[in-house]
């Protein structure tokens, strides 16, 4: 089974860019579909972006939409996702998830710890 760890979150103005990464342990990183979450306080974790284990196609919430972009670099174990334009409500615990596929990401995924993103205004 894989395990996840995110990486590169923090504290950036609005209008500024962040990228995170997930490094997947294990050799089997590119069978799995690949998604982003987040979580902001008192608010319900929400898909993110999403990428299919061969990078042919990509999924996107519609208020990342434009401002994010999610890839992976499969010989590398590694997602990513790359934000631009970043607004105060993008505030939130982003956490990284591998599943079969991205349907099953809320069910039966592999989560990582989260990493916090803070937009300040």
């Amino acid at each position: 089974q894989v395990q996840l760890v995110e990486s590169g979150g923090g504290l950036v103005q609005a209008g500024g860019s962040l990228r995170l990464s997930c490094a997947a342990s294990g050799r089997t990183f590119s069978r799995y579909a690949m998604g982003w979450f987040r979580q902001a306080p008192g608010k319900e974790r929400e898909f993110v972006a999403g990428i299919t284990w061969n990078a042919t196609s990509t999924y996107y919430a519609d208020s990342t939409k434009g401002r994010f972009t999610i890839s992976r670099d499969n010989a590398k174990n590694t997602a990513y996702l790359q934000m631009n334009s970043l607004k105060p409500e993008d505030t939130a615990v982003y956490y990284c998830v591998a599943a079969m596929t991205i349907r099953t990401m809320t069910s039966g995924g592999t989560w990582g710890q989260g990493t916090q993103v803070t937009v300040s205004s």
